[in-house]
Parts: C-alpha cells; structure tokens; sequence
C-alpha cells in the first residue's frame, strides 16, 4: 500500500512570514499538531519546513520567548524529512521511526505538496487491518463449529 492511498490531503500550511501565534489559532481551529510551511513554485506549493505544537511549547513557552514577534520562518524545522506519494506505507514507518518523527508531509513527482501521514494515521490503519484479521479469525472458527 502506498501513502497516495492513505494520507491526509487537508494538510494545514503557512508562509514564513506567518506569526508564530496565527500558527497556533489555526491549529486549535483546526484540531492538528503541526503546521507545514510552504513556498509556492511555478504554482506548485512546496515544503520548506514544519512547526510542531510540541516546537511552540518546548522550544519557545518553556523558555519564555515573547511569541508575539516571533514568525515562522524563525521556529521551523527546516531540514524537513519528506515522502514521496508512491512510497510504500511500512518503508515510511521505518523512515519515521529511524528519524524520530511523528509527522511527515507527503509530495508528488514534482516535490509538490499532496498531503501528510502522521502517527495517528498510521496506527489508526493498522488498527484496522488487526481488526480484520481478528474478525477472520472469529470467523473461520465460526465456520468449523458449524460444520463439525
């Protein structure tokens, strides 16, 4: 199975001219850890880094940084860790666990944007695919009593 069949296409992007605190009012309007900052190229959105919930809170409101002024192009993550859409889902978890991340936008051919896979989507997908083959199971059990 390949990303372009299983990432999230509503990815949340900024500019990193963006605030740091414009950021965080879209994430908790729109319910996600990350936003993926973009430079738009020949009409194509490009990533050009990431800034995590965790980065604004680790990184900056633990140390008391005056977050008023800070843009993101100041907090990105800029050495941002991509997969391509037609990556196999196992080979992206084993990058992700091999980086130690939790998120990784997703491009096409032409290192466009099309989407993100984060660790929720990925255990989410395997829990369903364990559900199947628990019912398969249940299943084939319920059909050798029948016929026994």
């Amino acid at each position: 199975m390949t990303l372009k069949t299983i990432c999230n296409r509503e990815v949340l992007i900024a500019q990193k001219s963006d605030t740091l605190v414009e950021a965080a009012k879209l994430m908790r309007e729109y319910h996600t850890g990350d936003v993926v900052i973009v430079e738009e190229r020949n009409g194509l959105k490009h990533p050009v880094g990431i800034v995590t919930d965790r980065d604004i809170v680790i990184e900056l409101i633990a140390k008391e940084v005056d977050v008023k002024s800070v843009t993101l192009g100041d907090v990105m993550y800029r050495d941002i860790i991509l997969a391509k859409e037609n990556d196999e889902v196992i080979d992206t978890i084993k990058l992700m666990r091999q980086k130690g991340i939790r998120r990784i936008p997703v491009v096409d051919e032409h290192a466009a944007l099309v989407g993100i896979v984060t660790l929720d989507d990925l255990i989410d997908l395997l829990a369903e695919q364990l559900k199947d083959l628990a019912e398969l199971i249940s299943r084939q059990q319920k059909l050798e009593n029948k016929y026994r």
